[in-house]
């Protein structure tokens, strides 16, 4: 999907680097304006976290608008939900990062999901970051309470991964 946006931005680096914010953050554009779900994100806000102007971002969302291709996707765009992540720890869920040898591995979040229930952890979320927006894609796999570290040596035995860390 990134190299498809990447394509139609590829003359103005300013604008993908916009167009990035609002995939990496699940923004949409309709009719003009960012929207996260159903609310509206000013262009300034917008401008700040791209390192862009104002004016940047407006100029995006009228390539974006005037083009079907990149219409249907931003259109279309929401925000993935909340993330457990970042709030485990307080809540006394265990957390376990799977960084994979390449992204595009079949069966690494199947098999970790299996060794993970054969423990008897349920998991509440799961978590894969996109291998063409993010330079290093990670599985994070949230689950009901901490992860035992007899674990780590059977999802580093996974085909494909390459790095596991338990918090």
């Amino acid at each position: 999907m990134w190299n498809n946006l990447k394509k139609h931005f590829e003359e103005y680096p300013e604008r993908l680097k916009v167009a990035r914010v609002l995939v990496e953050n699940g923004l949409s554009a309709r009719d003009g304006k960012v929207y996260l779900n159903q609310i509206e994100i000013p262009p300034v806000r917008i401008a700040r976290v791209a390192g862009v102007d104002r004016r940047t971002v407006n100029e995006t969302l009228k390539t974006i608008k005037a083009n079907r291709e990149l219409r249907l996707v931003f259109e279309e765009m929401r925000s993935a939900g909340h993330s457990l992540k970042e709030i485990a720890k307080p809540l006394n869920l265990g957390v376990v990062e799977i960084t994979p040898v390449d992204a595009k591995t079949a069966g690494i979040l199947a098999k970790s999901a299996t060794i993970l229930a054969k423990a008897g952890l349920s998991i509440r979320q799961a978590i894969v970051d996109d291998p063409e927006l993010s330079p290093e894609p990670k599985l994070a796999i949230i689950v009901e309470k901490k992860i035992p570290g007899e674990l780590i040596s059977e999802l580093l035995n996974i085909t494909g991964v390459a790095k596991v860390a338990v918090y």
